[in-house]
């Protein structure tokens, strides 16, 4: 979101970034990042998600109070003499495009996975992709080549393994998606061609690029060279000097939340 906002900063558009309390609180934010940020409450201010007894109960709450606090913030940033046009929200959250559509504004969802893999969950909301799957079977979807259910994330090709993110990933963020504006992907049209034109077929679908820091990407912006912010104070230093004591290529690094 960060990435996509200093983009549309340089411009010429004014952003303002809003993320909870709690993270707020906690991030670690670069002295060179110049957007905006504004908060809004998930009622768990001082611990976040930790603080709530399932994941199920910290999204209903988040939903509820973040939905009155967002329209505290947007009556807020109207009264700056800066009323907000435009809401840019996480696919994962559907809820900020009700409070956009009560304001009369323009919502615009954010789909931070690929194209590939949200064309699979949103068969799944559908009902058109069956869950409980043979473990021998091929699943054909379109723009997609071949599948099979051990290609599909866990959730789905062993349903009921994880309830609250199945419901997040798949339920939640398809909920009301056809009722979106704009839908934004985080990806780039030649790498997913096929997928990306069957998904515009029937959605205002754009893919804007990937979301990395312009040092890394193209090169345009010459001071954009950092992400902007962490929720832990970089060790960068102490990072490299280990890397760099390791023989060539014997490091892997690997990631779960890799999409």
């Amino acid at each position: 979101m960060l990435q996509f906002s200093k983009v549309l900063q340089h411009k010429g558009l004014k952003i303002t970034l809003v993320t909870t309390h709690r993270f707020h609180s906690t991030m670690h934010r670069s002295p060179f990042t110049s957007i905006a940020f504004e908060t809004i409450s998930d009622s768990y201010d001082e611990g976040g998600i930790l603080q709530a007894e399932t994941t199920e109960a910290y999204l209903d709450s988040f939903q509820k109070v973040g939905t009155n606090t967002l329209i505290e913030l947007l009556g807020k940033l109207s009264c700056s003499g800066n009323p907000v046009d435009c809401i840019v929200y996480d696919a994962f959250m559907p809820w900020p495009l009700d409070v956009a559509k009560k304001f009369g504004i323009v919502g615009a969802v954010f789909l931070t996975q690929s194209c590939a893999v949200d064309n699979i969950y949103y068969h799944v909301q559908q009902g058109l992709l069956k869950l409980h799957l043979p473990p021998d079977c091929e699943i054909l979807l379109p723009g997609l080549p071949p599948l099979q259910p051990s290609d599909m994330p866990s959730f789905i090709h062993a349903f009921g393994s994880y309830p609250a993110f199945f419901k997040m990933v798949v339920d939640d963020q398809f909920s009301n998606v056809d009722k979106a504006d704009w839908i934004l992907c985080n990806t780039f049209y030649e790498l997913e061609e096929e997928v990306v034109d069957w998904m515009a077929k029937f959605w205002p679908l754009r893919t804007i690029r990937p979301t990395i820091p312009s040092k890394y990407l193209d090169k345009r912006r010459e001071d954009d060279t950092e992400y902007g912010f962490s929720l832990f104070n970089p060790n960068t230093s102490a990072c490299m000097k280990w890397l760099n004591a390791k023989p060539k290529e014997s490091i892997a690094y690997v990631c779960p939340l890799a999409a």
